[in-house]
């Protein structure tokens, strides 16, 4: 394939910081640097990969909080997405990070907003953006139909699907968009998520409590 993927394990919460590459240019994006910076700079290197942009599918600090950080020390790269509807969520990851106890943590502002129907490039491979709101008001999912796979944040996992008992979640939207722009996808789908082990559309079909 020739759009490669490897997992960051980064900060307290588990979080699937996630390299994404094209193998024959070795360019390529780094999804959801949510801390732990050096870490996420060691798996830079070990992958012998060039950094074009940062992309965020939601304002979560275990998701964003290194973003910052992780453009400065990559010379300025352009942070695309999420939805606008977390600019309430980047705006306090500096308070957030009080609150948890991380360190390093700054408040972001990306240099592109993503919304529904936008697409995203990675060294020239096309994702096209779903806006999945309810874990957050502004997560989105980033979809490559060439390789039949997602990038899903904290939408949905292996078995589950994100909380939405903070005070601006919605438990019905978020279940609305899943079955409404994911599951039609097809069940031969896999999908790289915010927390955990990867899956299949299929799978979670056919098995996730919170969809059957």
């Amino acid at each position: 394939m020739p759009l490669k993927a490897a997992i960051v394990p980064v900060t307290a919460f588990m979080q699937n910081c996630t390299l994404l590459w094209d193998e024959a240019s070795k360019v390529g994006a780094v999804v959801d640097p949510g801390g732990d910076v050096r870490r996420i700079e060691a798996g830079i290197t070990k992958a012998g990969i060039s950094v074009e942009k940062i992309i965020l599918t939601h304002g979560h600090i275990d998701h964003a909080g290194g973003a910052q950080e992780l453009k400065e020390k990559l010379g300025g790269v352009p942070i695309e997405g999420p939805h606008r509807a977390d600019d309430f969520l980047l705006e306090g990851l500096e308070d957030q990070a009080l609150e948890f106890g991380m360190d390093g943590v700054r408040n972001v502002t990306p240099d592109r907003w993503l919304a529904e129907g936008d697409t995203v490039t990675v060294a020239g491979h096309l994702f096209s953006v779903l806006h999945c709101p309810g874990h957050s008001r502004g997560s989105v999912v980033l979809v490559n139909a060439a390789q039949r796979f997602m990038l899903v944040g904290d939408v949905l996992f292996k078995g589950s699907i994100g909380r939405t008992d903070f005070a601006y979640g919605d438990h019905d939207a978020l279940i609305k968009g899943i079955k409404t722009k994911l599951l039609p996808l097809g069940d031969d789908f896999a999908f790289i998520c915010g927390h955990g082990p990867m899956s299949t559309i299929g799978e979670e079909r056919r098995s996730n409590p919170f969809l059957t």
